[in-house]
């Protein structure tokens, strides 16, 4: 048995393979020899391009880091500053639009075909940056929060109280003009005992035949002295005071008869910001119309 040439080595018996008829290189591992197959020379002289290629790229575009920088080339070329070219032409383009909605009054925007889609369009992507993380991505909202994709507005919406909403917010801290409104703890306070919640929060659910909801007279004069003042007659809302509708099975926490006791024994209130505070009164315009059209305003 011979022993393995090491790898690397190059004897001089040099010959030709009988299999292949290629003459081999010289190269032996374990019995097994190396054939002289040469690169073709196509592929070579690719390789060699691509070579020149990189090296002449290299000197004249931006290409080796050197710390915080890297080389900047002999063509002084940058991806930011041509990025940067294209957010300004894009601006200046815009800027026309943008100076027609500051000036518009947000109820004749939708009066304009093209200053309504402009509008709609910046809309929708301030919705993305500032509105997707209560309302959802596609504005369904969830609990504790608005779909605004229905057209049940709390209060109102029409595009000039979309637009008052969304600048002044809901119970804002920081706005005096902010929409604002408080239902009293019937429970939690001793307004009401548990028998008249019961009987009230029945006469509610069976305005919207939520399960379990029973129209009784004890209920509707519960409902008819405690509640009708934001509720209006019949449960059907007043938007001027932000009193939901209660007859038409939207609800911004939860339907069930369980959930209407606890909401009457100590209810829960959200808030918005004011938007205002942070958002120009161009944005806010785009907004009130964007939103507006979710849900086909009124």
């Amino acid at each position: 048995m011979s022993t393995p040439k090491k790898p690397g080595k190059t004897p001089p018996d040099k010959h030709v393979d009988e299999f292949s008829g290629v003459s081999t290189t010289g190269h032996e591992w374990d019995g097994i020899k190396e054939l002289n197959n040469p690169l073709p020379r196509w592929w070579l002289w690719t390789f060699y391009a691509c070579i020149a290629f990189a090296l002449t790229y290299s000197v004249f575009y931006p290409a080796w880091p050197f710390g915080s920088k890297a080389t900047p080339g002999l063509l002084g070329y940058s991806s930011r500053a041509e990025f940067a070219a294209t957010m300004d032409a894009v601006q200046t383009g815009n800027q026309a639009m943008l100076t027609q909605i500051a000036q518009t009054p947000v109820s004749d925007i939708l009066a304009d075909p093209e200053l309504a889609r402009f509008a709609t369009a910046a809309g929708a992507s301030a919705f993305k940056v500032n509105c997707t993380q209560c309302h959802g991505t596609g504005a369904a909202g969830g609990p504790g929060y608005p779909n605004l994709n229905d057209d049940s507005w709390i209060w109102g919406g029409t595009i000039d109280e979309v637009y008052t909403t969304i600048a002044h917010g809901v119970r804002s801290l920081t706005d005096p003009d902010t929409r604002y409104n408080i239902m009293p703890n019937f429970g939690a306070d001793g307004l009401l005992d548990t028998a008249a919640i019961n009987q009230v929060a029945g006469y509610v659910a069976s305005l919207s035949g939520v399960k379990g909801g029973q129209s009784t007279p004890e209920g509707a004069t519960i409902f008819a002295e405690n509640c009708v003042a934001c509720h209006g007659e019949g449960g059907v809302g007043v938007v001027e005071l932000g009193g939901p509708d209660l007859t038409d099975a939207i609800w911004l926490y939860d339907g069930s008869l369980e959930a209407i006791k606890a909401q009457i024994q100590k209810p829960r209130h959200g808030m918005m910001q004011a938007w205002s505070e942070k958002l120009d009164d161009v944005v806010i315009k785009e907004l009130a119309v964007y939103v507006h059209g979710l849900g086909g305003g009124q």
